[in-house]
């Protein structure tokens, strides 16, 4: 992240930058999509394979937002059980997204097979830590719910967690086999050369400063340039700023930070993290790692309210690094470990579920990642896509369509969001003395 010291790993090991223009003039398509991250490039790819017209105007790079800054996870679905959706969104249209959710993370390694993305893509795993008897008992609950709908899930107890990551910091855990990592700026990257190889025009250090709705579609407005189009989807999640307020204070943006290590030697790398599962825990303020392709450790979890201003920032993640693996901060010297640290900024809605938002006639915002974007983003290309050509979003995987949402007291976010982190902190801290 600019500001920070040691820098972005994901950005010294990516694949090449994408070549595309700025827009200089008008033009028109079927389809204007702001943002180039995954559901964006995903949506405009998905549309370029159907033969319908898309334009991606990009206020930067493709993943200079958090698609390029997040941890690679690929996790399957999202956080909620299928009671929790059918509850949320009724009993057919829960049960849909539950299925949808449960092939997200096959479809996008086959996605990544398909189309040969240089990404690093791994499927070791997905492996959810436990730190007490409690979560054990919530973990098992979970591993029945989707073993009994076909999900590749098992427990693991204390030994064989601890033989498949390393670490004696967790006393067990489950494994979803469906789970597994890329290198998320690469696979943002490729996922924009594939997108414009099938069709689609991407536009960078094109921002869109306006979107205003015509009688003859929606006209995004950028420095030097315009699209005008009869459908407009706005992929800008975190990003959305004040590009249109109601769908920004409909989401809260948070900061997720991480640290790297040095690449670990083969005797460390035979013990830590074998097999390549990623890892995250319950904790209410998350925690998660992996190794990446060359065999660095990645920690990360939440970070300050603001953008990292130096090495204190990841104090967390060092300290969460010492916890996990001792043996590579002798004397209690984390820093000297870490060679990389970087962070991002990602949307969260109040209650985690995923979002889509009506803007006027054939215009749409989707607020999905939550934290498990990587998956979800990708596969919700494919129906968005329909969607966008004139399919009736209630047949597909797509949660209701409704106005934005805004937060109450939504300029307040900051204060609320520190008072939130440091109860949830105060939560986590009362579940482990359980």
């Amino acid at each position: 992240m600019k500001g920070a010291s040691l820098g972005s790993l994901w950005e010294d090991t990516a694949a090449p930058h994408v070549s595309a223009p700025e827009l200089n003039g008008a033009v028109s398509a079927e389809t204007v999509i702001v943002g180039a991250g995954y559901t964006g490039l995903s949506t405009a790819l998905h549309l370029a394979e159907m033969g319908r017209e898309a334009v991606v105007v990009e206020a930067d790079a493709p993943g200079s937002g958090g698609s390029g800054r997040n941890g690679g996870q690929v996790i399957p679905g999202i956080r909620h059980l299928p009671d929790e959706l059918v509850a949320a969104y009724g009993e057919a249209l829960g049960r849909r997204l539950h299925a949808f959710g449960s092939g997200d993370a096959d479809a996008t390694f086959a996605l990544i097979a398909r189309l040969g993305l240089d990404c690093a893509a791994n499927r070791g795993g997905w492996i959810q830590a436990a730190e007490n008897e409690v979560e054990v008992r919530q973990h098992q609950a979970r591993v029945a719910a989707w073993s009994a709908r076909g999900a590749a899930v098992r427990m693991l107890a204390r030994d064989e967690f601890q033989a498949m990551t390393g670490t004696q910091a967790y006393i067990g855990g489950w494994l979803d086999e469906r789970g597994g990592s890329v290198q998320p700026l690469s696979y943002v990257r490729e996922l924009a050369r594939a997108a414009m190889k099938a069709g689609a025009q991407l536009f960078v250090k094109s921002p869109a400063t306006s979107i205003v709705e015509t009688t003859a579609g929606w006209r995004v407005a950028t420095p030097r340039g315009s699209v005008m189009a009869r459908n407009l989807l706005l992929a800008t999640n975190a990003m959305t700023g004040g590009l249109h307020p109601g769908v920004g204070r409909s989401q809260l943006g948070v900061w997720s930070f991480q640290i790297a290590t040095r690449p670990l030697a083969p005797d460390e790398r035979a013990v830590i993290l074998p097999g390549g599962p990623v890892v995250s825990d319950t904790r209410r303020v998350l925690r998660y790692f992996r190794l990446d392709r060359d065999g660095r450790v990645v920690v990360g979890g939440k970070g300050t309210l603001g953008a990292p201003s130096g090495p204190a920032a990841f104090n967390l993640q060092r300290q969460m690094l010492r916890r996990l693996y001792p043996a590579l901060t002798p004397d209690d010297q984390a820093t000297e470990a870490v060679t990389h640290a970087w962070g991002g900024l990602i949307a969260v809605t109040i209650d985690r579920l995923p979002r889509l938002f009506s803007l006027g006639r054939n215009g749409w915002a989707a607020l999905q990642d939550n934290g498990k974007g990587i998956a979800w983003c990708t596969a919700m290309g494919g129906p968005l896509a329909e969607m966008l050509a004139g399919a009736d979003p209630r047949g597909l995987p797509l949660v209701p369509v409704r106005p934005p949402q805004p937060i109450p007291f939504h300029p307040l976010r900051k204060a609320y969001v520190a008072a939130g982190n440091g109860w949830l902190r105060f939560l986590d801290l009362t579940d482990r003395l359980r």
